[in-house]
């Protein structure tokens, strides 16, 4: 196995830093004001026309915001389950074409701490090449604990140094309670920063979550329907 990005202890999966990515698209809009005429004869301010330059751009990046949100991409099979490629706490809907890989590493091998951030260790890869997007939607297990959604995510997090912004959300993944999180990581290789996101649920095997890189923030953008297809199709296994 490859390895790329880089933990709290300054490495992680090399595949991470050569062709994962990160979360959401920030949008930029335009706002105005409308006033009505003064008594003394001033004129009031004009406001934004809707069909202007500036107007049309802020109903584009709204609605592609919103469907991006919206967007759950065509399944392709189900993962988790016995006898598929990763057997797991959980099962998803794959979204179609994206090829899912178990990663077994021995205890001893000199690559195990790299597929380790915060509590939780890689077991499978779900490569999104064949569907024609650079990056993985990833799913890492820990062990049981007192630990809720949120602090998984969290300890997942604060382990890569080149992470920053997290914003937490408390969502459903399926009907199981979840939490998500959008943040920016440095990608060394691009010398660019770019989106990534995750959500964590707890099962009675141990925590479970799922994340979602990208080459950059336009590969990530691209690929949010295939993790949002598995966020709303999750169970328990």
């Amino acid at each position: 196995m490859t390895m790329t990005r880089g933990t709290g202890r300054g490495r992680v999966p090399a595949a991470l830093a050569a062709v994962t990515a990160a979360a959401a698209m920030t949008l930029a809009g335009c706002s105005s004001s409308a006033g009505t005429g003064t008594e003394d004869g001033g004129s009031a301010p004009v406001p934004a026309v809707s069909g202007s330059a500036p107007a049309k751009a802020a109903e584009k990046a709204g609605a592609e915001e919103a469907g991006a949100e919206a967007a759950v991409a065509a399944k392709g099979g189900r993962l988790g389950g016995a006898g598929s490629a990763c057997e797991l706490p959980v099962t998803f809907d794959l979204a179609a074409r994206w090829k899912p890989k178990a990663i077994e590493l021995e205890p001893d091998s000199v690559l195990a701490d790299l597929a380790e951030q915060g509590t939780v260790k890689m077991v499978c890869e779900i490569d999104a090449k064949p569907a024609g997007n650079i990056g993985f939607l990833r799913v890492w297990r820990g062990e049981a604990s007192e630990d809720d959604p949120q602090a998984v995510l969290k300890a997942f997090v604060e382990d890569d140094p080149n992470a920053s912004e997290a914003a937490y959300t408390q969502v459903k993944a399926g009907a199981l309670a979840a939490a998500e999180v959008g943040y920016t990581v440095h990608s060394e290789l691009m010398d660019e920063s770019k989106q990534e996101r995750a959500f964590a649920v707890i099962t009675p095997d141990g925590p479970v979550v799922v994340h979602l890189g990208g080459l950059d923030s336009d590969e990530h953008t691209a690929m949010l329907p295939a993790f949002e297809l598995a966020k709303r199709s999750l169970t328990l296994g």
